[in-house]
């Protein structure tokens, strides 16, 4: 019976909507913008394909209550991008938890190296940024082709 009311209560869970309000993607660009700008890059690109490879992993990281940048599958950012369709020979990842806000999740990030210099790669021309339940986020920074 126990396991029976477990395996409900997981269906329940897995079928709860785990995106939160939606990113401002014109704000979540000139934040990244504006920081490459100090640090003289290029700026880079808004891409809806690359928020559907960040979102499925945001989601994912919900549905399991973890917090990886490995899937669920073992998968990692090149796995993820590969499999959306996107072609890319460059690619990186942000992830942060808690943070309540778009200007709270950037300063985290610009306050850490590895994070900053994801942002700051001069070899990234896109990204996308999206925001899961429990203020889960996911940014991926990627070059199509090459």
């Amino acid at each position: 019976m126990k396991l029976r009311a477990m395996l409900v209560i997981s269906l329940l869970l897995s079928a709860l909507p785990v995106s939160a309000a939606e990113v401002d993607r014109n704000a979540a660009t000139q934040h990244l913008n504006a920081l490459r700008a100090d640090s003289q890059l290029a700026g880079v690109l808004y891409s809806m394909k690359l928020e559907k490879a960040a979102r499925r992993h945001a989601e994912d990281m919900v549905r399991r209550g973890v917090f990886s940048h490995s899937g669920s599958d073992g998968s990692g950012i090149g796995d993820r991008l590969t499999r959306s369709g996107y072609g890319w020979c460059t690619a990186a990842e942000n992830i942060a938890s808690g943070q309540p806000t778009l200007a709270a999740v950037m300063r985290a990030w610009t306050l850490s190296r590895g994070h900053r210099k994801n942002m700051l790669n001069r070899s990234v021309s896109e990204f996308a940024l999206v925001r899961a339940s429990g203020d889960i986020w996911v940014m991926v920074l990627a070059r199509p082709g090459c």
